[in-house]
């Protein structure tokens, strides 16, 4: 498997950040949006491909974009409850950590259910950009997550042996299993800093949730920097307090 390099892992962020300007930006050449394409292809109707200038009957672009949402609530509920049980300043930290392994919550069913979260959550913006904005923001992320994934693994594999080696036996990579496929460990979950960390991907759902109901880019757009601006905050804040602890007890 392509493995990330140490510095698409540290900036992978950025690197996701990346991936949802580029599927954006296929606007430039095509002008359709994604979810009214659908639309118009499921109910044989021709809706506006404009989002600013939606009127009318629109009943179907409520349904098609009310699954985008349902998408991103998914992606939600799925990072939180891994981040419940991983901590999520492991999630977010630049450095690759690798001397744990954490096989409860949701890793009973995929080794990578962070990673399945952030696909879900790219099919479900991806509604918003164009046709072909679609398929390069979830195509995108899903070979970046692979890429990722790689370069996880191989840090498993050295640091915890056959530990891992039979985890990777049991639980699919990606793709949930049907059933668990490990017996959980009794691990108690941690779900005020899964909620506080995974802020960022709730206030997408949110955002896409108020466009679902409202058909209103422009309220969509307020939500998302809202959000935005909430989980710069949460982490400005957290980072301040770790930092004055760790002066107090040096």
């Amino acid at each position: 498997m392509m493995r990330a390099t140490e510095f698409e892992f540290r900036q992978r962020f950025l690197c996701i950040g990346i991936w949802y300007a580029a599927g954006f930006a296929c606007y430039n050449f095509d002008h359709e949006c994604a979810g009214v394409a659908l639309a118009n292809f499921i109910w044989g109707r021709h809706f506006s491909p404009d989002l600013a200038v939606m009127t009318g009957s629109v009943a179907p672009l409520h349904v098609i974009f009310g699954v985008a949402a349902l998408l991103c609530i998914l992606c939600g509920v799925i990072r939180t409850w891994a981040a419940a049980y991983l901590r999520s300043n492991v999630v977010h930290d630049h450095a690759l950590h690798s001397e744990n392994l954490v096989a409860d919550g949701p890793f009973r069913w995929t080794r990578n259910p962070l990673y399945l979260g952030g696909v879900l959550l790219g099919a479900g913006v991806g509604f918003l950009a164009s046709r072909v904005g679609w398929f390069v923001m979830t195509f995108g992320l899903l070979f970046f997550y692979y890429r990722l994934i790689g370069r996880e693994e191989a840090a498993l594999t050295a640091s915890q042996g056959e530990s891992f080696r039979a985890y990777c036996a049991a639980v699919p990579r990606f793709f949930p299993a049907l059933r668990a496929r490990v017996p959980s460990s009794g691990a108690k979950p941690r779900w005020g800093q899964a909620f506080a960390g995974e802020m960022f991907m709730w206030g997408f759902a949110a955002a896409v949730v108020v466009f679902a109901v409202t058909l209103n880019i422009v309220l969509c757009w307020i939500v998302s920097g809202a959000s935005f601006a909430g989980y710069l905050c949460y982490w400005l804040i957290s980072g301040r307090i770790a930092q004055k602890k760790s002066t107090a007890v040096g």
